[in-house]
């Protein structure tokens, strides 16, 4: 039977446990099983190359990417360094040009020591990266929205170039979750999650994710995954696919308030700009609605100068200055100096990651509480003559 996403969403992937009838998947807290004889297992032998309880998530990821094969890992960089892992000295990445700031470094600071190199473009520009293309270039890596710009891309175009250049195009799918965007539909060939984000949805858990379609690339990275062994534990497995069965209303209620937020940004004459692909003044609205179910809940903004951006996060009472994004509850950060600091200043300047940014993951609160929350820290910011 073929369920819709907010079923699937509670009963994809493996649903429940034939053995007992537990309607949840057991944590199978162990690290090797027993083995009855000689080469002969039964189906388990060590928690590195697979656990039942991890198994199952990687089966749910897959069902709700509309993919074939997923695998789960200790973090969202341990599945992107995992990916990553498919090149090899003297290969090129085209990458988005605004990207998470942990992205950037393991390309800048790890892999390109190993001759793996990188051009950064704006990629919701389908010329500049045709421009890019040369014989070195083996994918192509986007961000839709990006972070923290939300700079969409059109995600079946860019796999139209990809593919007509014999390139893979991997899209990091963190801010709408399958719940809102599925890029493999589009024609994507791998997709990654930081699934600490809105999957596990709490605030608890570290995790991370890839799915694919085609086979031989599964096993290659199934082979990556064994080999370097950042894996998703057993108990964070189990955590993640509880998260998950909540993931259709947390998602609503997020984008809910969020499009309230933005749109009561842009009105408040408090902000100079409003970066929110859910607007219609968005240069990425249309695509935005033509490849996803929802803009999401994440929204970056400026303060107008008349306001210190430094004393309004000192001022905040209910939302929360932190790293990470997608809990239940609203965080706020700072990216210049937080989760972008790993980025050269110059390099910021030039995408438009300005020091006066603030960057919003919009929870599930009241969303009356938190156009309060904001107008009181903007109000309190204001500069003295």
């Amino acid at each position: 039977m073929s369920l819709k996403k907010n079923s699937l969403l509670i009963h994809g992937g493996i649903d429940g446990d034939e053995t007992t009838g537990a309607v949840n998947v057991p944590v199978y807290q162990t690290s090797t099983y027993k083995q009855d004889g000689l080469g002969k297992d039964r189906g388990w032998e060590y928690s590195r190359t697979g656990n039942p309880t991890r198994a199952a998530l990687e089966k749910l990821i897959a069902d709700l990417e509309e993919g074939d094969y997923g695998l789960a890992f200790a973090s969202g960089l341990a599945a992107i360094n995992t990916v990553l892992s498919l090149f090899q000295s003297g290969d090129k990445l085209i990458v988005s040009d605004n990207i998470y700031g942990g992205t950037f470094r393991i390309l800048d600071n790890v892999f390109n020591n190993f001759g793996i190199t990188y051009e950064i473009v704006d990629t919701s520009d389908a010329s500049q990266i045709e421009a890019a293309i040369d014989e070195n270039v083996k994918a192509i890596y986007v961000e839709s929205p990006a972070n923290p710009l939300l700079t969409v891309t059109d995600i079946a175009q860019v796999a139209k170039i990809a593919h007509a250049n014999d390139k893979l195009l991997i899209v990091d799918n963190t801010f709408l979750t399958p719940y809102l965007q599925r890029p493999l539909t589009l024609g994507a060939d791998i997709v990654i999650h930081s699934g600490t984000k809105y999957l596990g949805g709490h605030s608890d858990t570290i995790s991370g994710f890839v799915v694919v379609k085609d086979k031989a690339l599964s096993e290659r990275l199934y082979y990556l995954q064994n080999a370097i062994g950042g894996v998703l534990a057993p108990w964070d497995s189990f955590l993640i696919i509880r998260g998950i069965k909540t993931l259709g209303v947390r998602m609503d209620r997020h984008v809910e308030n969020a499009e309230k937020i933005a749109r009561w940004l842009v009105d408040s004459g408090y902000v100079s700009k409003v970066y929110y692909p859910g607007l219609e003044t968005d240069p990425g609205y249309e695509i935005q609605k033509r490849q996803a179910d929802g803009p999401g809940a994440m929204i970056s903004f400026l303060l107008d100068e008349q306001y210190d951006y430094k004393k309004f996060f000192e001022t905040l009472k209910v939302i929360t200055l932190a790293e990470s994004l997608g809990g239940v509850e609203s965080l706020v950060c700072h990216p210049a100096s937080m989760t972008h600091a790993a980025i050269p200043a110059e390099i910021r300047k030039e995408v438009g990651i300005a020091d006066e940014l603030i960057r919003l993951s919009v929870g599930i609160e009241d969303v009356e509480d938190l156009i309060a929350d904001l107008e009181q820290a903007i109000l309190d910011s204001k500069k003295a003559k």
